[in-house]
């Protein structure tokens, strides 16, 4: 189907398809909105990557209209907030790449604690993850008089050594 617009593909789908892929799409759904255009479109010649394709087209029709999933608060009080509620003392503040094929590379603060130890996501950073991370990272870090790490600062790698305890 390498030929046939998303336009097109999204016409091949039934009505009651396209109007749920829209819902989630307008709540920021991606992945849901994937899944329900793959599976449909699977029968009429539609693979994974087409369904990738629907789904963007759709994204770029609705703009700003979509409901985006809130950014995640990158202030030293809010992330002091959210490291005090944890379980656990916390004993170090780490930044680690994460990515997938939606977001590309992002970056997760943790939180890391001892008694019982655990990581605890604090935030995702998906805008200037790395400089973000690293000054929210570090602030917080100062302030839990804990140590910071971030392996890999200037690189995405998602496979960069962890912190050691």
């Amino acid at each position: 189907m390498s030929d046939i617009t998303p336009a097109d593909r999204w016409a091949l789908l039934p009505a009651g398809i396209r109007e749920q892929a829209d819902g989630y799409v307008l709540q920021d759904a991606r992945m849901r909105a994937i899944r329900v255009v793959f599976e449909a479109g699977r029968a009429r010649g539609m693979g994974l990557h087409d369904a990738q394709l629907v789904v963007n087209e759709r994204y770029l029709r609705y703009g700003d209209r979509i409901a985006r999933t809130p950014r995640s608060p990158l202030d030293q009080e809010s992330l002091a907030a959210r490291a005090a509620g944890l379980p656990g003392r916390v004993v170090a503040v780490e930044a680690v790449w994460d990515g997938d094929t939606v977001h590309d590379w992002f970056v997760d603060l943790l939180a890391v604690t001892a008694e019982p130890a655990g990581e605890h996501r604090l935030a995702t950073i998906h805008t200037d993850p790395a400089a973000a991370a690293d000054r929210a990272g570090r602030a917080l870090a100062a302030h839990l008089a804990v140590p910071f790490h971030f392996a890999s600062p200037d690189t995405p790698d998602d496979e960069a050594p962890r912190r050691r305890p």
